[in-house]
């Protein structure tokens, strides 16, 4: 395995919601461990509004984000990817370039905020939605021993990643409580209400905070 932090590269269409949301993300929660890109097949140039609104909100610097193209990272001169994952149905039904690297690849997708239909309160929420189920694959993917596992094992949990959201409806869960707030453990992932500390202990493992409380809820890494 590499002895820098791992480049990862986030794929979608437009390269102007989901994939710059996953983008920041990494770059946040895997800081040191992780270096996070975005880029699109048909880049539509700009970055979608709701997309930066919901960032900054969140406390992101979003100076430097844009919508790219995918070739640009298929240059000479380009980081070397170790992991490339497409954010959206089409862009993972299209043939990509030679990425330096070989990257591992699975495919996270997560439905289009962009499409959602209502009041600009319904659509902030879609929004939100693409954002909290990137944070809970994110987080999952950051907490793997990556330099441990063997390829074949690694590849099969970046795919388990992607079905998360599928998997979730029908998993256990267990409650706990912590500081007085209730929580909900899926899958490894504990979602808390707003009261929550920022860490805890619970049956099974500690609780690491990875997303700060937004909108009543926060999002963080349990122990296995």
């Amino acid at each position: 395995m590499v002895d820098r932090p791992f480049n990862v590269l986030f794929l979608c269409t437009g390269n102007s919601a989901r994939s710059i949301m996953a983008e920041a993300i990494l770059n946040k929660v895997g800081a040191g461990k992780f270096r996070a890109y975005s880029a699109g097949s048909n880049p539509k140039g700009r970055v979608n509004p709701p997309t930066i609104l919901l960032l900054q909100s969140l406390g992101y610097d979003t100076s430097s984000f844009r919508s790219k193209s995918w070739n640009e990272f298929a240059k000479p001169g380009t980081p070397p990817l170790d992991f490339a994952f497409t954010v959206c149905d089409n862009a993972a039904g299209e043939t990509c370039p030679v990425w330096p690297g070989q990257p591992m690849t699975a495919h996270w997708g997560v439905p289009d905020p962009v499409e959602a239909k209502g009041s600009p309160a319904e659509i902030a929420l879609a929004f939100k939605d693409a954002y909290r189920m990137l944070f809970q694959r994110i987080g999952v993917f950051t907490a793997l021993p990556i330099r441990s596992l063997d390829q074949l094992s690694l590849q099969q949990r970046l795919m388990e990643i992607g079905r998360m959201e599928t998997r979730r409806a029908g998993a256990r869960r267990s409650r706990w409580r912590v500081g007085g707030a209730s929580h909900v453990r899926t899958a490894g992932v504990a979602v808390l209400d707003h009261g929550a500390h920022r860490s805890g202990t619970m049956a099974g493992g500690s609780c690491r905070d990875l997303w700060p409380a937004t909108d009543g809820v926060r999002l963080c890494l349990a122990a296995a």
